[in-house]
């Protein structure tokens, strides 16, 4: 039996978006000139576009049609996204909260991720195979996996009966032309509202490396001002209205301040970069290279609302800065410096500096509008405080102390909703960890149990599942995405081409890239340079597993905790033990 198998190595588009799902068609040239006809597309330039990354190649590739009929669920609220929709024909009604109404999840047909059974789980003893970073690689099991991870294993939902839902639930129109879900799929976020068909519809679904593409190379940025008036007319309201801070605000309160606040970005968010360059390099450099928002001691004008992304808050502190917080999505910053100066002959200026960690985007609210609506009565004192107040315990964290702080901040271990972190006191490396996590991917574990360490506790060189992924930015093929229904990221095997972007892109090294097998055991090298394919693979939080993180459960020392650094009591029950 030879040693190796020659292939031809996975390319970008072996992969397209329209062949995804097996109830989808392909998308054809006929639908391509089609598209290409009207608008937005008509308005932009082919001469823009790459000769490898034309328009044309983008919409057959990176999109697909669907065809949705009356009630068909398009989008839950909750669900990550990774794809945003245009409506070709028809129309399609968005649920709005208000007042507490919302459509039930029983409605919404929410089903759990399928698990392994008992016996699946006690077999992987002895069916794991011998050999390393073995794939079952043919057509045939291709279109398979194809078919098994079709929406995530989510069959299509359906709205039994619309016009009960339409009488009974708040909803907006969102009519041909017009765009939703670009917010969920290029924040790499979970979608904010639910979408559903009201009539026979057509809609285009771009996923997120073609939106991407089409927003980079379009000159005239035609699709970016279309998606921020389609945020501003359909997201921003609810966005606002579900915001602490404006929560008591009547309905022409809430449209004044819809119409008065500004869309504003920092740092590059085609490129993460510099947010791994700037997490090896530490704190000195990572200052100079995080945009400012706001500076200590400048003049309060206007506060900023997160939307997506991570901000560092800090204050002056001898010849540097002393980091006392961060900011994520929903969070606020100025408000607080607003209300205090309201009303006094000088204003009050920022407490704190604010700076851009990577790619931020927020919502900026004008110092007068704010005090406009203070003068109202819409904002007062009280409503400063919670959860996205600067004082507040979700920015500052008492009982964690500034050493630790600066070493969550400063690594940006704070992106991390699931770190692996390891108290060195009790682990006594027996690596029953590494053991069970290998027994439960196929004789392969998914991660290093080696990491940045702070006193006694160690960050380990496992994925922390972002709150903003980085890794996904520059994925040609899409291969890493979050699950749909857990928002764990996942690397999918049938269409990951062993770019390396998304292991050289990862600040915390928690992706390697692997030599694969087939099921015969022989490596598998291309067949124009003889190379070994490589394909990446990280941790996915046992997401199959029953009872969870088989590294977690198999500590029998209660050394290894994944931990969620946004949740202040899980971070200083951690770290302050």
């Amino acid at each position: 039996m030879p040693e190796v198998a020659t292939i031809a190595p996975p390319r970008r588009w072996d992969s397209p978006f329209a062949l995804e799902g097996d109830a989808l068609r392909a998308m054809t040239e006929a639908d391509v000139q089609r598209l290409m006809q009207q608008a937005p597309f008509a308005l932009m330039r082919e001469s823009d576009f790459r000769k490898s990354l034309p328009l044309s190649g983008i919409l057959k590739n990176d999109a697909r049609i669907v065809s949705c009929e009356p009630g068909r669920i398009v989008v839950r609220r909750g669900d990550w996204g990774h794809s945003a929709f245009l409506v070709l024909s028809g129309q399609v009604h968005v649920d709005i909260e208000r007042s507490g109404s919302r459509i039930s999840p029983e409605l919404l047909g929410r089903s759990r991720p399928r698990r392994r059974s008992v016996f699946e789980s006690v077999a992987q003893l002895w069916r794991n195979r011998r050999a390393p970073e073995c794939r079952n690689w043919n057509t045939e099991a291709d279109e398979t996996r194809r078919k098994s991870h079709r929406e995530d294993g989510l069959p299509r939902m359906y709205l039994q009966d619309v016009p009960a839902v339409l009488d009974q639930f708040d909803t907006a129109r969102i009519h041909a032309g017009q765009w939703f879900g670009e917010l969920a799929a290029l924040g790499r976020t979970a979608r904010t509202a639910t979408v559903f068909a009201s009539e026979p519809t057509e809609l285009l679904e771009v996923r997120w490396q073609g939106l991407r593409d089409l927003r980079r190379f379009d000159s005239q940025r035609i699709l970016t001002t279309s998606m921020d008036a389609a945020f501003r007319k359909h997201a921003l309201d609810e966005f606002l209205r579900n915001h602490p801070l404006f929560a008591h605000l009547n309905p022409a309160q809430l449209e004044r301040l819809a119409a008065g606040v500004e869309f504003r970005t920092y740092g590059d968010y085609d490129s993460p970069q510099p947010f791994g360059q700037l997490a090896r390099d530490g704190n000195a450099r990572g200052l100079a290279g995080e945009p400012v928002i706001f500076q200590q001691g400048d003049y309060p004008n206007g506060m900023l609302v997160v939307r997506n992304g991570l901000a560092r808050v800090s204050i002056r502190q001898h010849h540097g800065h002393k980091t006392v917080g961060y900011l994520n999505a929903g969070q606020a910053y100025g408000h607080r410096e607003i209300l205090q100066g309201f009303g006094r002959a000088t204003a009050v200026p920022y407490e704190c500096s604010v700076r851009a960690i990577s790619y931020l985007s927020g919502i900026f609210i004008p110092t007068p509008l704010v005090e406009e609506l203070l003068q109202a009565g819409a904002i007062s004192e009280d409503s400063s405080t919670g959860r996205t107040s600067v004082v507040s315990s979700t920015v500052r964290l008492p009982i964690v102390s500034d050493d630790v702080l600066d070493f969550v901040v400063d690594h940006r271990f704070v992106q991390g909703t699931a770190a692996m972190v390891i108290d060195l006191d009790r682990c006594v490396r027996c690596d029953d960890c590494v053991q069970a996590c290998a027994t439960a991917h196929d004789n392969n574990p998914r991660f290093v149990r080696h990491g940045p360490t702070h006193g006694s506790l160690m960050i380990a060189n496992a994925c922390l599942h972002c709150a903003d992924p980085v890794c996904m930015v520059e994925c040609p093929t899409g291969a890493i995405q979050r699950q749909m229904s857990s928002g764990n990221v996942v690397i999918s095997e049938e269409t990951c081409i062993g770019c390396t972007q998304c292991a050289n892109n990862c600040p915390f090294d928690a992706i390697r890239m692997v030599s694969i097998r087939d099921q015969q055991g022989q490596q598998l090298v291309n067949e124009r340079n003889q190379l070994p394919i490589l394909q990446a693979t990280k941790c996915d939080l046992c997401a199959d597993q029953l009872g969870g993180p088989a590294c977690q459960n198999a500590c029998a020392h209660d050394a290894l905790r994944r931990v969620d650094l946004h949740d202040r009591e899980a971070v200083e029950k951690v770290f302050a033990r």
